[in-house]
């Protein structure tokens, strides 16, 4: 049983209030919000702190989303520590300011409780929004439950503000399963945390009259190139960074943090690569075949972007047959995971035998049983002739 560090708690708390706690205790200096299922619920509990006076940060109420990421980044670019939260619908309209935060290098941080996007109009999880900002610059992180949505806040904070990075960061958590589950969580003293997050050093402020700037220039094909250039090379750096983050984080808390979190794979001849939630539940089916005698294991990607491409091509290049298992799909294509997972193989001479399955858009439910069903099918899979039409495969959809 892992030893608990020597000054923590254990609260009762839904995933959408582990965030809210990790922001309580960071104590952003401002905070801009607009409710929206199933997020409503970390920029509420976040008010009533404020509110109670527990902390001091400045609440932003925004007329829309848009709004919100625009004083997010108006805030950011004058030397504040910013936090927000958001999903599906909302995220779609603040997509403008949402890839223009990672170009101006401003180190927003955002819970994203992951809700399928319209249309049909869903409330339900799925993880259309964020894939939807994959390629926007935002570093992006993937919870499996709320434990890791909490301390993937408080981590998420230094990457974010290192100054080798200066890039906004997404956490993810599955709406309603995560977000609204009431588990336990291990909450870290208030000290450590705000010791391991320390205080925002901004590159530069907007504020500062002595070194004034222009924000927000229009920037023609004479310089445009160069400065995307700088948020590529940002997000490569990234990846040192990250790492470093989890390490130091580990100091606290006595767990291992890896990009891509490899369960049982070392000599798994079928694996399950897959996302948040759903983890959980391979885990423990994981273990029970196991117990068969059956070499099978799961790929878990923590970090999205920058994605993880070695880590995931030395996991799974000497299986014999593979699933990527994921809530989005790519209409014409097959879904992100796939495709990247396919492509970090690609220059390998030996990998498995891949198929890209589809799962549970709109909320639909994912158990042991469906688990069980794509072991048995990676079964199949090893022994099977795969071409275009049968590697993208949809799991418990009526036809």
């Amino acid at each position: 049983m892992k030893q608990m560090p020597a000054k923590s708690e254990i609260k009762a708390l839904t995933g959408a209030e582990a965030a809210a706690e990790a922001m309580r205790q960071i104590q952003p200096d401002v905070v801009p919000e607009y409710p929206i299922t199933p997020q409503t619920q970390i920029v509420e509990v976040y008010s009533q702190f404020v509110a109670d006076g527990i902390v001091d940060s400045e609440i932003v109420r925004c007329e829309s989303e848009h709004s919100v990421m625009s004083v997010a980044m108006g805030a950011s670019v004058a030397g504040a520590r910013v936090m927000t939260a958001t999903s599906s619908q909302g995220l779609a309209f603040m997509f403008e300011p949402v890839f223009i935060a990672p170009s101006l290098r401003l180190p927003i941080v955002m819970n994203i409780v992951n809700r399928a996007l319209s249309g049909p109009i869903n409330i339900h999880c799925d993880h259309s929004d964020g894939m939807a900002i994959r390629d926007s610059g935002w570093i992006q992180l993937y919870s499996e439950n709320a434990q890791e949505a909490y301390e993937h806040t408080i981590m998420a904070v230094r990457i974010a503000e290192h100054p080798d990075v200066q890039l906004p960061v997404a956490i993810n958590q599955d709406g309603f399963i995560t977000s609204h589950a009431l588990v336990n969580v291990e909450i870290i003293d208030d000290k450590i945390v705000k010791d391991f997050v320390g205080v925002r050093k901004p590159a530069f402020s907007l504020l500062d009259a002595e070194k004034p700037l222009s924000v927000g220039m229009l920037d023609f094909y004479d310089y445009f190139f160069e400065h995307k250039k700088q948020t590529f090379d940002a997000m490569e750096r990234s990846r040192r960074i990250i790492r470093e983050v989890f390490d130091a984080f580990a100091k606290i808390t006595g767990k291992k943090y890896d990009m891509a979190e490899k369960y049982r794979c070392d000599d798994a001849e079928h694996i399950i690569v897959a996302m948040s939630s759903a983890c959980g539940i391979i885990k423990d089916v994981v273990d029970e075949l196991r117990g068969q005698g059956k070499k099978v294991g799961l790929l878990r990607i923590r970090v999205f972007r920058p994605f993880p491409e070695v880590e995931v091509a030395q996991a799974l290049r000497k299986a014999k047959a593979v699933i990527i298992l994921e809530r989005a799909s790519g209409f014409g294509s097959y879904s992100p995971i796939y495709n990247e997972t396919t492509a970090a193989l690609y220059h390998y001479p030996q990998k498995p035998k891949m198929v890209n399955y589809v799962f549970g858009l709109g909320g639909r439910n994912f158990g042991k049983s469906d688990a069980r069903k794509l072991f048995e099918e990676l079964e199949k899979i090893e022994g099977e002739f795969l071409d275009e039409k049968n590697k993208l495969r949809y799991l418990g959809v009526r036809e």
